[in-house]
């Protein structure tokens, strides 16, 4: 009983007697209760079953496996984890409709906030029959205590929990249950995370057509191009097939209206079985990491202008010396502090994945869903989203390698690839490397389209004379010409070298490159003699201008002895290509990529001059050199394989 105050001898009568049997109430109801925990009917509370729902199948049995397999006593603990929308809630209500018949108990708690979460096992309690109004005791040690000796399975569901301290100590520690959690975090003990995926895109596309009903003879490719551009998430999917519904719309009418307005069309639509949109569903992760961890606000600004491809930021968060003077003061001040700091950079990441809003580490390596690049650029303001922009743009550019055609560059250029195409300017020095990169490394049909956007880029920006515009120029001839179109490339090279030696002079490097590619395409097409006599005129200028050991010089001996072979001459051919051979591999060593075709002219050449057995064994030494250094799928790597091939079988013939 409370103390109470009473102003008159009949008010403490009335008082005590009321009271007193009031307690004599109570004691006769608990007289009337079983000792042991109530046998009652089943007990559930669940939202309704998704109405749709597409492409789970796998996920509900790799679930169901966690939860129903061999896993020690004690009830069975599984968080699903994904960003906002990826469909995390629905997964789970699927699960426990498809789970009614083999429990006794289910039951969905709102577990984003501890207070709401206790009041949902007040609830539970009740409908257990473990607890009434006026019980004082814990409602979650009753349902817990209930929940240990339950004669039939339960399952539970603690939907949206912020972090795993929320629900740790409302988790059941013993009975016959399955606890399924949904969160953003993905910070859980190993063998309960599950990552809820985006969806395939055929299965995102043909989700677009069955809920739209869209007839239209584009809709299949439309639905693709949408599903793509959605990346799969399930939440933007149905949002776009609600909005598409309501409006009376078509799948391929909302693309265009998609790409023209992104900002607006994440904002639209009554998205069935979610309570938010896209543009809000991550609004508050992206609120409280402005206030709780500003290195991640950064973080993810900077990778929102990356790819949606895995992003290596081992490469990216490294000190990048003159970044700050190229940066204005606030983006600066959030990512210098990742670049210098490697626990700052750590402790980013790790807020990021607090929401799921980048994938788990590999490799130094992160990625981030489209739509969440798209929302956190379309948040900012012009003029910091700019800043962001160009942040990226730096970053990126800093990391490529300088040399692209060092074999040893290429893993780095492709991790970097998708990364440049996304954030840099086609007119930029990167894109040029990239460009380079692509051709150097066996794509050269690849190469030639990308050269070409950057020489128009350049073109229209720096003018037609500046030297980077002769530099794309002549990536373009050469990647031309080793695409197969020799004359195409002659042609090319023929009109660049009176441009060179205008604009740069007849003797500097570039203006000597562009003589010795027009001498070699001027072969390639046909004319051997004439390819012959320009080296011949080439290579004492070079001496003269580079020196006898310059690697262009090399290239100039390297093309003289080719082209003199060629000419008729195969004996020549062979003795300058041992005597290049010899200085390739000191000067340049003996993996470099001029000092490995050298070696293959000299195999080809002592074959043509009547050696088989020589060439044989140039290629065998070679092949396997060729395969570590350019990798065993690159153009050059199959000639040398195929050739060694050739040449074995002829040398055991005794013949060419």
């Amino acid at each position: 009983m409370r103390p109470a105050e009473f102003t008159n001898l009949e008010g403490l009568i009335q008082g005590l007697s009321t009271g007193v049997q009031g307690e004599l109430d109570k004691l006769a109801r608990l007289d009337q209760q079983p000792a042991g925990p109530v046998a009652v009917g089943r007990v559930l509370r669940l939202a309704p079953r998704p109405v749709f729902l597409a492409g789970r199948e796998e996920l509900l049995a790799e679930l169901n496996a966690l939860l129903t397999g061999d896993g020690g006593a004690g009830p069975r603990v599984v968080a699903l984890c994904g960003p906002g929308g990826a469909g995390k809630t629905s997964v789970a209500l699927e699960y426990a409709h498809r789970q009614l018949a083999e429990v006794g108990v289910g039951w969905q708690f709102a577990a984003e906030n501890p207070t709401v979460l206790a009041a949902g096992f007040a609830e539970l309690a009740a409908q257990l029959g473990v607890r009434d109004a006026t019980d004082s005791r814990d409602p979650v040690a009753s349902v817990h205590g209930m929940l240990a000796v339950f004669s039939a399975e339960w399952l539970l569901v603690f939907d949206n929990a912020p972090d795993r301290a929320v629900v740790e100590g409302f988790l059941p520690p013993a009975g016959r249950g399955r606890m399924l959690i949904t969160t953003q975090n993905q910070d859980w003990p190993p063998g309960q995370a599950l990552q809820v995926p985006v969806l395939d895109t055929e299965v995102a596309a043909g989700f677009l057509i069955n809920r739209t009903a869209d007839a239209d003879q584009r809709a299949p490719g439309a639905a693709r191009d949408l599903a793509t551009e959605l990346g799969g998430l399930p939440l933007a999917l149905e949002q776009a097939g609600a909005y598409i519904q309501a409006t009376g719309d078509s799948i391929a009418g909302y693309l265009a209206s998609f790409r023209q307005r992104r900002a607006d069309m994440l904002g639209r639509g009554e998205p069935t079985g979610y309570r938010k949109t896209v543009a809000t569903a991550w609004a508050l992760a992206l609120d409280q990491l402005e206030q709780s961890a500003a290195g991640a606000v950064g973080l993810l600004r900077l990778l929102a202008y990356c790819a949606p491809e895995a992003v290596p930021l081992r490469l990216l968060l490294q000190p990048c010396p003159g970044l700050a003077e190229q940066l204005g003061d606030e983006v600066a001040s959030a990512l210098l502090p990742l670049q210098e700091d490697e626990l700052a950079a750590k402790d980013a990441i790790a807020a990021l994945r607090r929401y799921s809003l980048v994938s788990q580490p590999a490799d130094g390596s992160v990625s981030v869903h489209r739509l969440i690049q798209a929302i956190t650029a379309d948040q900012m303001p012009a003029e910091l989203a700019a800043a962001w922009r160009q942040a990226a743009a730096v970053v990126i550019e800093s990391a490529l390698p300088a040399n692209p055609q060092n074999p040893e560059s290429w893993s780095v250029f492709a991790l970097l690839l998708p990364h440049a195409q996304a954030a840099l300017s086609v007119d930029t020095g990167g894109m040029g490397r990239v460009a380079s990169y692509v051709g150097f490394s066996g794509s050269y049909g690849a190469a030639c389209d990308l050269q070409q956007e950057v020489l128009k880029a350049r073109e229209r920006v720096l003018g037609l004379d500046h030297p980077d515009t002769l530099a794309a120029r002549a990536g373009l001839a050469y990647f031309t010409g080793m695409a197969g179109n020799t004359a195409g490339a002659r042609d090319q090279f023929a009109s660049l070298v009176p441009v060179h030696k205008r604009v740069l002079g007849p003797r500097h490097p570039d203006t000597l490159a562009a003589r010795v590619n027009l001498a070699y395409f001027t072969g390639m097409a046909g004319n051997t003699a004439g390819a012959r006599d320009q080296f011949a005129s080439l290579v004492p200028v070079h001496k003269r201008v580079l020196g006898l050991e310059h690697p262009d010089t090399l290239a100039a001996r390297a093309g003289l002895a080719l082209w003199t072979g060629l000419a008729g001459d195969t004996a020549g051919a062979r003795d300058q290509f041992a005597a290049v051979a010899a200085v390739h591999e000191r000067v340049l060593g003996a993996e470099h990529p001029d000092t490995l075709a050298t070696r293959a002219n000299l195999a080809q050449w002592a074959w043509n001059a009547g050696d088989a057995a020589g060439a044989r064994d140039q290629y065998a030494a070679l092949l396997p050199v060729r395969e570590r250094v350019l990798g065993p799928k690159h153009p050059m790597t199959l000639t040398a394989r195929s050739n060694l091939a050739h040449y074995t079988r002829e040398a055991a013939r005794g013949g060419n």
